[in-house]
């Protein structure tokens, strides 16, 4: 695959922990993307809304919104259904992970996270989102 320019790409991180969105932001400092950040799952739609990142890193368990209905309501709109979206969670239950994937995620890390899995699934689907972006 060609070399991608990730300067160009966005994140959004959401996490109502602000030591885990932290410690996120730290890992993900080493890829020359823009970072934004979201504390809750109505807050990420909101941050959506006013910039549509090319990728969301999102826990499930929040509240007033789960991540859950975050990525559901994402993937349901035309306009918001090609981000990428990562989940993040501490559940370790198949039915987590195959209700995961019926809302429409593209991939899912546990936690604790490990800096070089994270690192290494962003890049690789930003890399794919922005190739698949420049021959729309």
């Amino acid at each position: 695959m060609p070399e991608v320019d990730l300067s160009t790409a966005s994140i959004l991180l959401v996490d109502d922990n602000a030591q885990n969105l932290e410690l996120m932001q730290a890992f993900l400092d080493e890829l020359p993307c823009k970072l934004r950040t979201a504390s809750d799952g109505v807050e990420a739609i909101e941050s959506i809304d006013r910039e549509q990142p090319d990728l969301v890193i999102l826990d499930v368990m929040m509240p007033r919104m789960s991540g859950f209905e975050v990525c559901q309501k994402i993937k349901s709109q035309p306009s918001t259904r090609d981000i990428v979206i990562i989940m993040v969670t501490a559940l370790n239950e198949v039915s987590d992970y195959e209700r995961a994937v019926e809302c429409g995620t593209n991939d899912f890390i546990t936690k604790p996270v490990n800096k070089l899995e994270l690192i290494t699934r962003v890049r690789t689907l930003l890399e794919l989102a922005l190739v698949k972006q420049s021959f729309e």
